[in-house]
């Protein structure tokens, strides 16, 4: 497995200097909602790329006792600056809250950029299908998560010992967590999270701190010298963690130049815990993110090269465990499973290889000339060689990302030199491109708690705006003999169904219920029709909503009153528009759930 630990570039998430795609406005109706081909499988990695990677890390060193002063980055003369504005507005969106939503007015002040240049790039990052537009409010949309499906695929951890902390996690009854180094933070990549009143908020994606961390000394242990640079910069220039949304921010306050010079308190106390937990393979966090907190972590090294491939923690609160009682009690348990997850490292076979998507060039042309100077195609270009990665193609050469995408060598090196200033890939000693931890940056946390009612309710809306009847959402009940009803969108109608979220109906009455009993005549005809047997003037018709196992997980209807269409007429034109918006809630939710479980309530 790769190391995981980046040392990239800074964020270089500036505005570069302006180009032909700097200026226009934007109509919102032409936002449209198509999006670049679907996802395919990937195939194998091949090999090769350009310069030379930060050196390989070293054994613990005596960090350097002041931060050396560093000019801000500028991006290179071929960094594509309309790709740069794109990532910059994703990375304000997804640090906007728990839904990702933020005004144009607030996107435009929050990345400095002016407003024809927000408008333009949300209107390109829309037609991908990456955020929606609702009048003046831009959202995150789930197709975003396929950039960090991408990073997460190519790790392949995820996909490998995922079972093995959800397994942890039920045994203990206690949150799971798995965690890779992104420079002088660590990113979460899995999370197994207890229901409870007090439990964990980290999502996958997350950032911390590591010195704020259980995971972070253990990752520490193998800094070089740069890296503990990194870090003491990072605290003298941001010394309240407020560049790291997930946590609260400390009370903190810098002392003037050099305040921070590895000699404070905090300071030494993480270097202690890095010499600590370099001893003892182990580390604990005892209430470092906030009162009540506590942790235990455990690295999960490569089998091929013995360095940290991720770490594994428990995370309890202080009213069940203290931080040494983690230790005692619970650490065993842990290193029991991190020899299970190295286990399965060392014998997990190769991965498949598949087919890279196709057309994404030719997509991105023809969406050029369909929205003309509102589509910023340097921007679409330049997120879709992110794509090009996934499992078993962690390590690609410039030209086999070329390759993959469909776009000419000149135009996916501009991009690759792009995504390396702004951190998202490395470039390593062997000549190939990687993909790094921060790609999760680009919407991941928000839209990893994103619920399959929550998925729908925007395709909901545009059905019933479409047919001019009302649609829903339901699922079926633990019991089997109801359904509930989870999403719904109205129509503006004297007479209308009307159901409320989280009413239950007899599963046997209701389309949605016998498509979801998965009835002989349901099977045989793909939708379920029910005529005034429910109510006396009502029909509903409803067809299911699959997951990526193509199992059914919900069923989608569209109710009416009987005067406004016969049983015919819903077959041959409410049926059509009502599978399609089914598949529409399935693309969004194969993407959503790649690599956690989407709640369907």
């Amino acid at each position: 497995m790769p190391a995981n630990t980046t040392n990239d570039a800074a964020h270089g998430e500036a505005a570069a200097a302006p180009d032909a795609e700097n200026t226009g406005t934007r109509d919102p109706a032409k936002a449209s909602q198509a999006v670049p081909p679907a996802e395919a499988p990937r195939p194998v990695p091949l090999t090769a790329a350009s310069r030379t990677a930060p050196p390989a890390a070293a054994p613990p060193t005596t960090p350097p006792t002041a931060p050396p002063t560093t000019p801000p980055t500028v991006p290179p003369a071929e960094a594509v600056a309309p790709l740069l504005r794109g990532i910059a507005v994703l990375r304000r969106l997804t640090e906007a809250g728990h839904d990702g939503t933020l005004s144009l007015s607030r996107l435009e002040k929050a990345t400095g950029l002016a407003r024809a240049t927000v408008d333009r790039v949300t209107a390109t990052l829309a037609h991908m299908g990456y955020v929606r537009l609702d009048g003046r409010d831009v959202t995150l949309a789930p197709r975003l998560t396929e950039l960090g499906n991408a990073y997460l695929a190519a790790l392949r951890l995820p996909d490998l010992l995922s079972a093995r902390a959800d397994a942890l996690a039920d045994e203990l009854d206690e949150s799971v967590s798995l965690a890779v180094g992104d420079r002088d933070g660590v990113r979460f990549i899995h999370q197994a999270t207890r229901r409870r009143a007090m439990s964990l908020s980290f999502r996958i994606g997350d950032l911390l701190p590591a010195e704020r961390t259980a995971p972070g000394p253990l990752f520490a242990t193998e800094w070089t010298e740069t890296d503990w640079r990194h870090w003491h910069d990072r605290r003298a220039a941001d010394p309240q963690d407020r560049t790291f949304p997930a946590v609260p921010p400390r009370d903190r306050t810098p002392q003037g130049e050099g305040a921070d010079d590895g000699g404070d308190d905090e300071g030494e106390d993480f270097k202690r815990r890095t010499a600590a937990a370099a001893a003892d393979d182990c580390s604990l966090d005892d209430q470092l993110i906030e009162p009540g907190l506590v942790a235990v972590s455990a690295p999960v090294r490569d089998p091929g090269t013995g360095r940290v491939a991720c770490v594994a923690s428990v995370v309890s609160h202080t009213s069940r465990h203290t931080a040494e009682d983690l230790r005692t009690t619970l650490l065993p348990r842990l290193r029991s499973t991190v020899a299970l997850m190295e286990n399965d490292l060392r014998t997990a076979p190769p991965p498949q290889p598949g087919t890279p998507r196709s057309g994404l060039a030719a997509w991105t042309t023809a969406s050029k000339h369909e929205l003309g100077r509102e589509f910023v195609e340097s921007l679409a270009r330049g997120l879709t060689v992110l794509t090009a990665f996934g499992e078993g193609r962690s390590a690609l050469t410039l030209t086999e990302v070329a390759k993959a995408t469909g776009l000419a060598r000149a135009t996916a090196r501009r991009a690759l030199i792009t995504h390396e200033h702004a951190g998202l890939v490395r470039q390593n000693p062997d000549h190939t491109f990687t993909l790094t931890p921060r790609v999760l940056s680009l919407g991941f946390p928000p839209l990893s708690r994103t619920s399959l009612p929550q998925i729908a309710q925007h395709h909901l809306t545009a059905l019933a705006d479409r047919v001019h009847e009302s649609a829903a959402l339901a699922v079926l009940s633990d019991s089997g003999e109801e359904v509930q009803y989870t999403a719904r969108a109205s129509t503006s109608r004297v007479m209308s169904a009307h159901i409320t979220l989280g009413t239950r109906l007899p599963a046997h009455a209701t389309s949605p219920g016998r498509v979801l009993l998965a009835l002989p005549e349901v099977r045989s005809r793909g939708y379920a029709l029910i005529d005034e047997e429910l109510e006396a003037g009502l029909r509903s018709l409803a067809v299911p909503v699959h997951d990526r196992t193509g199992r059914v997980v919900a069923a989608v209807n569209v109710a009416m009153h009987a005067a406004r269409r016969t049983a015919a007429d819903c077959v041959t034109e409410i049926l059509p528009p009502l599978k399609e918006a089914a598949a529409h809630i399935e693309a969004d939710l194969r993407v959503a759930g790649r690599f956690r479980k989407v709640p369907t309530t």
